[in-house]
C-alpha cells in the first residue's frame, strides 16, 4: 500500500486521544456552573452568557485557515490541549465574573484553534480510511463530554473549587506528546489549496440553501439541547438533587449521545438524512415532555439515557450533509457549519439565561420542548438536502 494511502493508526489515535483530553477540559462548565452560581452571585442570565463567551471565538472558525500561510497551523493542535487546560483548570480560583469570562473566551480560542485544523490532519493521517479516522475523532469527542463532568467534580470533591488547578499538568502532558508525535506532520498546503482557489461567492451560493434548512433545523432544537447539556445540573439541583447527581446525570446524557453520534452517521447512510433527521425530530420532544412529567431520579436517568441517543444524533447527519455538498473549498465549508452551529446554540443559551431569570427554569423547559416540536414541518417540507 502506497505512504500516502496508509492508515497511519498510531498517529490517528494520537490525535484523537489529544481531541478527549482537548474536550475534557473544555466541558468542565456545565457541571460546576451551579457552584460558580453561588461562589460568584450571578443571575441566569449571566450564567448563559458564560457559554456565549466560550463559544464567541468560533465566529472565526471558517477563516483559521488564513492563517496558514504564515503559521503552521499543526502547532495549533499540539498546543492548545495546555492552553485549554489551564485556563478551565482555573475557573474555580476566578475572583470575579470578569475573570471568568475572560478565562472562557481565552479556552474558546484555543478549541477554535484545535477544531480548525484537527480533522485535516486526521484526514491526512487516515489514507484511504478517512471514515475510520473521523470515527475515532469525533468518538474521542464525544466521549469527553461523559469523562468530563465526572473528572470536575471529582477533582472538586478532593482539592475543593478553588483547587482544581492542579488539573493543569495533564493538559501539559498531552501537549509534550503531541510535540513528538505529529510535529513533522504538515498540513498547511491542505488550507492553500482551498485558498489557491477564489471562488468564494459561488461556493456561499451553493451552500445557501442547505445551510438555511440546517439553520432552522438548529434553531428548532436549539433550547432543548442548551437546556439538556448546560443547565441540566442547574435544573436538577433546583429540583432537589445534589451536585454529584446533578453531574452523574449529564455524563449519563452526554454518553448516550456519543453512542447517538456514532449510530445515526451509520442508519443515515441506509435509510437517508432526512427519514434520520425527522426520527430525531419526533421523538426528542416526546422524550423531553416525559422527562418534564417525571418527578423522581430512578426514572429520569432511564429517560436522559434515551434522550442523549436522539438529542446529538443530528450532529453527524448534518456534517455528513454539508460534506456531500460539492464544492472547491470543504474546509471553509466545514467552517461555516461549525460557526452556525456554535452561534445558534450560543444564542440559545443565554436565551435561556434570559427566560430562566424572568419565568423560572420548569416554564423554560417547557417551552424548550415546544419549540423543538417545529423541528417537524421543517424536515417534512425539505425537498433535498444537497442543490
Amino acid at each position: 500500500m502506497e505512504p500516502d494511502k496508509k492508515f497511519q493508526s498510531v498517529n490517528a489515535i494520537t490525535i484523537s486521544a489529544a481531541h478527549l483530553v482537548h474536550d475534557i477540559y473544555s466541558s468542565f462548565l456545565a457541571p460546576i456552573l451551579p457552584l460558580l452560581i453561588e461562589k460568584l452571585s450571578i443571575s441566569y442570565s449571566l450564567a448563559g452568557f458564560l457559554t456565549v463567551a466560550q463559544r464567541l471565538p468560533s465566529l472565526a472558525n471558517p477563516f483559521v485557515g488564513l492563517l496558514a500561510d504564515k503559521i503552521s497551523v499543526r502547532y495549533f493542535i499540539i498546543f492548545a490541549p495546555s492552553l485549554t487546560a489551564v485556563s478551565m483548570s482555573l475557573l474555580g480560583l476566578a475572583p470575579n465574573y470578569l475573570v471568568l469570562v475572560l478565562l472562557l473566551m481565552t479556552m474558546g480560542v484555543s478549541a477554535t484553534l484545535f477544531h480548525v485544523p484537527a480533522p485535516v490532519m486526521v484526514r491526512r493521517v487516515s489514507g484511504n480510511r478517512i471514515g475510520l479516522g473521523m470515527s475515532l475523532f469525533m468518538f474521542a469527542g464525544e466521549a469527553a463530554r461523559t469523562v468530563g463532568p465526572l473528572t470536575i467534580l471529582g477533582a472538586v470533591s478532593l482539592w475543593g473549587l478553588e483547587g482544581t488547578y492542579r488539573l493543569i499538568p495533564f493538559g501539559l502532558i498531552c501537549t509534550a506528546i503531541l510535540f513528538f508525535r505529529i510535529r513533522n506532520i504538515r498540513i498547511s498546503d491542505e488550507f492553500a489549496r482551498e485558498k489557491s482557489d477564489t471562488k468564494v461567492r459561488e461556493t456561499l451560493r451553493i451552500l445557501l440553501p442547505t445551510f438555511k434548512t440546517l439553520a432552522w433545523f438548529t434553531i428548532s432544537r436549539s433550547l432543548m439541547r442548551g437546556a439538556l447539556t448546560i443547565f441540566l445540573p442547574v435544573y436538577l439541583i433546583n429540583q432537589g438533587a445534589s451536585i454529584w447527581i446533578a453531574g452523574i446525570s449529564l455524563s449519563v446524557i452526554q454518553f448516550s449521545g456519543a453512542a447517538g453520534t456514532i449510530l445515526s452517521g451509520t442508519i443515515s447512510d441506509r435509510i437517508g438524512r432526512k427519514q434520520s433527521l425527522m426520527i430525531t425530530a419526533i421523538a426528542s420532544p416526546l422524550l423531553m415532555w416525559l422527562f418534564l412529567l417525571v418527578d423522581t431520579l430512578l426514572l429520569q436517568i432511564p429517560i436522559l439515557l434515551l434522550m442523549g441517543l436522539f438529542l446529538l444524533a443530528p450532529m453527524p447527519v448534518m456534517l455528513a450533509t454539508v460534506n456531500e455538498i460539492k464544492n472547491e473549498h470543504p474546509a471553509f465549508a466545514n467552517g461555516i457549519y461549525m460557526m452556525l452551529n456554535f452561534v445558534i446554540n450560543s444564542a440559545a443559551v443565554m436565551a435561556l439565561g434570559v427566560l430562566g431569570d424572568r419565568i423560572g427554569l420548569e416554564m423554560t423547559y417547557q417551552i424548550s420542548a415546544l419549540l423543538a416540536v417545529t423541528a417537524i414541518p421543517i424536515i417534512y417540507r425539505m425537498q433535498t438536502w444537497t442543490p
